[in-house]
């Protein structure tokens, strides 16, 4: 499977692939079509920061 580490991240930080999806400006369909195929380390790194983000906002009761 292509893109194990943002899919484990995702999972772990209880993120959703949807939500990550809103926050990178594309539609979820066509986010998960994305990860079919491995990513640059450029775009993987946004990605990351975004899986951050949304599980810091998690962690106070927040909605991201």
């Amino acid at each position: 499977m292509n893109n194990l580490e943002i899919r484990e991240a995702a999972k772990k930080a209880g993120i959703r692939l949807y939500e990550i999806a809103a926050v990178y400006g594309v539609n979820d369909g066509n986010f998960s079509r994305k990860l079919r195929w491995e990513l640059p380390e450029a775009e993987k790194s946004k990605i990351m920061q975004i899986i951050d983000t949304l599980s810091a906002g998690k962690g106070t009761g927040k909605e991201a």
